[in-house]
């Protein structure tokens, strides 16, 4: 395993792991830092520079590194509420880019949010001020979505690039990485609704919902708002408005990022155990620290 970091960068990677060190305006370093590699993962913050992921996934061609993971942030690009969350476009591009080079294959991983960074994250994210006990519910708070903890995304990612490349004797290309070429998998944790996550903060900070201030604002008000005040320079409003959109009503009791329902979940395939939300809401909240990056 080899990871890739900036010449400048002073991070102590992990006991085990190979460091590249690359400069992001010279490219033959990301190709001399891809040779050989079977797979290119990138995980960036979404301050880095637009261009990186551009230029990364050319040196990977260049290396032949037939597989990419791109930075997808947990949403599935190929659906149109991600072009209301901002994130379908950049995303459709890089894939674009990769099918254009014809070198490799980009693999994207639907989590959805990661769920208790998004618990501890400020009002912005799932609404919920667990600081001052206080919940903003979008609509009645019952649209349920799709989320999953950064422990299962790490096993779905390690489970997924231990399966076979390729079929053999027949065996079915739908259980091999191959058989995932430009497609999503998909995976999750808990279908959830901010009440049922409510209820779970309740029983872990053992308060009632009389100790809370409980207010609601209909989803679609608070996504417009939300792309307003971005577009007027308010960071939290591009994080309010993508969490807001995801819980737009879709029927049958399932927000926008309900993606279980339209798509085939792969948690069987990818061996995830099944997590306790009880166990992990309380975990968040000890140690919000662990987690935290507050959208407030």
């Amino acid at each position: 395993m080899t990871a890739i970091t900036r010449s400048a960068s002073t991070t102590v990677m992990p006991e085990g792991v190979n460091v590249a060190k690359v400069d992001y305006d010279n490219q033959s370093t990301l190709v001399s830092a891809l040779r050989g590699q079977d797979v290119l993962i990138i995980t960036m913050a979404a301050s880095a520079p637009k261009d990186i992921h551009i230029k990364l996934v050319e040196a990977a061609a260049e290396a032949d590194v037939p597989y990419i993971i791109p930075n997808g942030w947990g949403l599935d690009a190929t659906h149109p509420v991600s072009d209301d969350a901002f994130i379908g476009p950049p995303q459709r591009a890089v894939y674009k880019r990769i099918e254009e080079l014809g070198k490799s294959a980009w693999i994207n991983f639907v989590s959805g949010f990661w769920y208790q960074f998004s618990l501890v994250g400020g009002p912005n994210a799932f609404g919920f001020d667990i600081e001052n006990r206080s919940v903003t519910f979008f609509d009645d708070g019952t649209a349920r979505i799709n989320t999953s903890t950064w422990d299962q995304t790490g096993r779905a990612v390690a489970n997924f690039l231990s399966l076979k490349e390729k079929p053999e004797n027949g065996e079915d290309e739908r259980l091999t990485i191959s058989g995932f070429r430009n497609k999503n998998v998909f995976f999750s944790s808990f279908l959830v609704s901010q009440k049922d996550m409510f209820q779970s903060i309740l029983r872990a900070t053992r308060t009632k919902e009389d100790d809370w201030k409980i207010t609601h604002e209909p989803s679609e008000q608070r996504y417009k708002s939300a792309v307003e005040s971005f577009r007027q320079g308010d960071r939290a409003g591009f994080v309010r408005a993508m969490f807001t959109r995801m819980f737009y009503p879709e029927g049958s009791g399932n927000g926008s990022g309900a993606f279980e329902a339209t798509n085939n979940l792969q948690n069987d395939l990818l061996n995830l155990s099944k997590e306790d939300i009880d166990e992990l809401t309380k975990a968040a909240i000890e140690k919000p620290g662990q987690f935290r990056r507050n959208y407030s």
